[in-house]
């Protein structure tokens, strides 16, 4: 003969669920990989001013004080295939990655452009753990003298 089960068991197995040591491991976890991605460097304004020749990034973090300073690592310039422009990778370098998360900061830096070695191109800008941005740079303006 079946057992006839109580009306709530549903909500008691439910309630054993969230007691349970994996379940509450599994959630620290997860809130942690959540604040990790809160804390993180991310692009606030991304673009490029063609009076100067300049990429002006625009930088939102967290940390303990506002003295932080961006840098770029340049990829090489590649063709893919499909692709009507060569592209490039650009890891854009926090001068305090372990500064601790307290406060939120904004900052604005321009990187000049005059060097990189293929244009028109479109830049790939990443930033840890897992934000992007790209954009189309033009041909380098001719100058005249």
């Amino acid at each position: 003969m079946a057992r006839a089960l109580p009306e709530n068991y549903k909500f008691v197995r439910a309630r054993r669920l969230v007691r349970s040591p994996a379940v509450v491991v599994s959630a620290a976890i997860v809130a942690a990989a959540l604040a990790r991605v809160a804390q993180a460097d991310n692009f606030s304004r991304v673009l490029y001013d063609a009076a100067t020749d300049q990429l002006v990034v625009t930088m939102s973090y967290r940390g303990t004080n506002p003295d932080h300073t961006f840098s770029l690592r340049w990829g090489e310039c590649k063709q893919l295939q499909g692709s009507a422009l060569p592209e490039v990778a650009v890891e854009v370098l926090d001068s305090q990655p372990r500064d601790a998360a307290r406060q939120d900061f904004k900052t604005t830096t321009r990187f000049d452009l005059a060097d990189l070695p293929c244009r028109p191109a479109k830049i790939t800008l990443r930033t840890a753990p897992r934000f992007y941005y790209s954009l189309v740079i033009p041909a380098a303006a001719v100058s005249r003298r």
